[in-house]
């Protein structure tokens, strides 16, 4: 068996040009296009270059983005009182403050500051809180992307068993309830699970976000699986993968996604579904 290649990138445009598509459409009717207001803190690489997608994401479908550059050493308090400010203002429709912040900054208390209708990165518990009792609002934007590419395979998801391996705030736990709702059988795991080889090998769909390159064996995988592989590691030879030994794992599975060009892009391509549906809700 050979997988078929989940090509992120691909899904990732067609959600994108949904989205364009979308907002030209309320310009069409005399609305404002959606504005996401991005909050970056520090000078932190990484952070900066994802800023970047975003903001050229935003620029391809037609949504405008004000960024708010701040110093590394800001203070909570002056951090909220940007936060107020954002939620206050009616032009502004979606508020995202990039992580990880630094460590001086309560993070849970940052996040729960944004109003929950503002809140396009989905973290805030009142938005969670909606996933779990299923009816939700705005999602986490790597699990809803995630979900995009589990239905661009075709399989029918009731009554698959899913296993997610690792169990973050930003990826695992609301995987979980994403699957959950799709009427899967769900399975997390996590840093005190025993024997994670037993339970990935009854997976018929795998999601794997630990950030340890191969800690999920190829051979492990159950044939005809669907493998999400949600890793980004940087080897010592400059090399990107995964946390799923990709070689021996594409031999096994039905469907896989590469890295790069997996989950990827459909963070950012959800990150911008989540955006105009925001402005829609702010203004219908």
């Amino acid at each position: 068996m050979s997988a078929h290649i989940i090509d992120g990138k691909q899904i990732a445009q067609q959600v994108r040009n949904q989205v364009k598509a979308g907002i030209a459409t309320r310009i069409e009717q005399g609305k404002r296009p959606p504005c996401l207001a991005v909050v970056l803190i520090g000078q932190d690489p990484a952070s900066h270059i994802y800023v970047k997608h975003k903001k050229q994401a935003c620029k391809e479908v037609g949504i405008e983005s004000a960024a708010h550059e701040l110093p590394a050493d800001i203070s909570q308090q002056q951090l909220i009182s940007l936060i107020d400010t954002l939620n206050q203002d009616t032009a502004v429709d979606g508020i995202l403050v990039q992580l990880p912040l630094p460590a001086h900054l309560d993070t849970t208390a940052i996040l729960e500051r944004i109003r929950p209708d503002k809140d396009v990165d989905g973290f805030h518990a009142f938005n969670l809180g909606r996933l779990a009792q299923r009816i939700p609002a705005l999602r986490p934007c790597t699990p809803k992307g995630i979900m995009t590419l589990l239905r661009s395979t075709g399989v029918d998801l009731y009554g698959q068993e899913a296993v997610i391996v690792g169990a973050s705030n930003i990826v695992g736990r609301p995987m979980t309830l994403e699957l959950l709702l799709a009427g899967c059988t769900t399975t997390t795991t996590h840093r005190f699970t025993r024997d994670l080889a037993a339970h990935v090998k009854r997976a018929d769909i795998l999601v794997v976000g630990v950030g340890k390159p191969g800690i999920v064996k190829g051979e492990w995988v159950k044939p005809g699986a669907i493998v999400i592989d949600v890793g980004i590691n940087r080897l010592d030879d400059g090399s990107v993968v995964g946390d799923v030994e990709y070689t021996p794992a594409a031999e096994r599975a039905a469907w896989i996604t590469p890295v790069p060009g997996g989950v990827g892009p459909m963070t950012v391509a959800s990150l911008m579904e989540n955006t105009l549906e925001a402005a829609i809700q702010l203004s219908p």
